[in-house]
């Protein structure tokens, strides 16, 4: 038993810098399996879906065909599957996010039970969660403390490996199941797999990152990397994109580092705070009044149909269902418009997020969404309430995004797109009139967020 064993794969679905191939070379020969798990794919939308199957498919045949998929409670079946195989060791990055952590336990025990062990052999981050701390032990609150301290603890590089690091045995037949087709969505979103995630970012180093650093904020134009839902996946490891960074010398490389520290932040925040997926961070913040009668869901409705009657809020919204992604300074837009000029939960929005994106990762939605409400660490203050307006015509000033994913508008010429209830003729056919006034409902929201200063007294 002592000369096999099993890596399952989770979040790391790629053959390069892949340390549990490492381990596994020890033995004389490994099983590769990845479980479909009924707790990960039932709430995952069908682009999310599709993205993992696209990948495993990938995966697979960079293993020669030898990725055992099965289906059901990793708890029951991997160590079920050790067993068959007369494996020793299971070898897995660890895994720090709520539900993942929980599992893994459950697995370790039972492996334990019957003489097995669970190796975890890194992380799906640069800096495992847990291991930035203050001076005194404590954790981190703040990013920019965290991102300093971050950036001094330093990382491994990239592991030297390849599908051929590991001796792969055949996947036995009975239990196995074949990677699931296909979903049907209407979404068109980024190629999945690992040669896609490292073809997208060599063109990104290659004719992008030296402008990122201004040109990310712009949605109408191609500054950003498209590698988010790569690293959902991991498809690419985050120390794969550091290690190409370090040889740049340009500042917007330190932005997109910084974006990098960000992702691992907002990871080691939800590894302190487990209930922060679900609850405000700043539990101030429950004080805080949110409508939640038939009205707000009518609103809600429009703001998941980008029929709010701002352009800008309604392209982002409309992009998500295109391309089941959004760009980032979108993701704020459309945020601060749910939670304080319609006063609906955070919460709503999140999930609505979660349910669409390609990308979408527990961590950096949750607490990004957060950070837009002002219940998270580091939070956006409440009082700061992006107007809908000149958010368009800052970031989108000719109009070009807008007018991509509204085709209601495409009539407009320049930024006028962002106001067309100022046009001679009145707002186009078909397209709705703005559902609240942003002044107004500014001046309720900071009305709103007395409640939550007399919380804290």
């Amino acid at each position: 038993m002592a000369d096999r064993s099993v890596v399952w794969f989770r979040r790391d679905l790629r053959v390069a810098d892949q340390p549990t191939f490492l381990a596994a070379a020890e033995s004389d020969a490994a099983l590769a399996l990845f479980v479909l798990d009924p707790a990960l794919t039932g709430p995952s939308g069908g682009a999310r879906l599709n993205f993992l199957y696209g990948c495993l498919r990938e995966l697979s045949g960079s293993l020669g065909d030898r990725l055992l998929v099965v289906e059901g409670d990793p708890v029951d079946v991997v160590p079920r599957i050790a067993e068959e195989v007369s494996a020793a060791t299971v070898h897995v990055a660890a895994d720090f996010g709520p539900y993942g952590a929980k599992r893994d336990e459950g697995v370790e025990k039972a492996l334990a039970d019957a003489g097995r062990e669970l190796n975890r052999v890194g992380s799906p981050y640069a800096v495992a969660p847990g291991r930035v701390r203050k001076n005194d032990g404590d954790p981190f609150k703040v990013f920019t403390p965290f991102r300093r301290a971050w950036a001094d603890h330093g990382w491994r590089g990239p592991a030297d490996t390849s599908a051929n690091t590991v001796r792969w045995m055949d996947p036995p037949k009975k239990g196995s199941v074949p990677i699931p087709d296909d979903v049907s969505v209407d979404a068109e979103f980024v190629e999945p797999g690992e040669k896609a995630a490292l073809a997208a970012w060599a063109e990104f180093l290659d004719a992008a990152v030296d402008d990122y650093g201004d040109a990310r904020n712009r949605p109408d134009k191609p500054g950003t990397s498209r590698m988010s839902a790569y690293l959902k996946y991991g498809c690419v490891h985050p120390r794969t994109l550091l290690a190409d960074l370090a040889r740049k010398r340009s500042e917007s490389a330190n932005t997109y580092r910084t974006e990098i520290a960000w992702r691992e932040f907002y990871a080691d925040i939800l590894f302190q705070r487990p209930d922060s997926a679900r609850k405000n961070y700043d539990r101030a913040f429950d004080a805080l009044p949110v409508a939640s009668d038939k009205e707000a869901y009518a609103k809600f409705d429009a703001w998941k149909e980008g029929r709010t009657g701002f352009p800008i809020v309604d392209a982002g919204m409309r992009q998500l269902r295109a391309e089941a992604w959004m760009h980032n300074r979108l993701r704020m837009i459309v945020a601060s418009f749910l939670v304080k000029d319609l006063h609906l939960p955070w919460w709503w929005g999140a999930r609505h997020f979660m349910q669409l994106l390609v990308d979408g990762d527990l961590a950096s939605n949750q607490h990004g969404w957060q950070w837009t409400a002002g219940s998270g660490t580091d939070a956006s203050p409440y009082f700061r309430v992006f107007n809908p307006v000149t958010q368009g015509e800052k970031f989108d000033p000719n109009g070009d995004y807008v007018r991509r994913f509204v085709p209601e508008l495409r009539g407009i010429e320049g930024k006028a797109v962002h106001q067309p209830w100022k046009l001679p003729d009145g707002i186009p056919d078909g397209y709705p009139e703005p559902m609240v006034d942003h002044k107004a409902e500014r001046e309720e929201a900071l009305a709103r967020y007395e409640r939550v200063k007399a919380a804290r007294r």
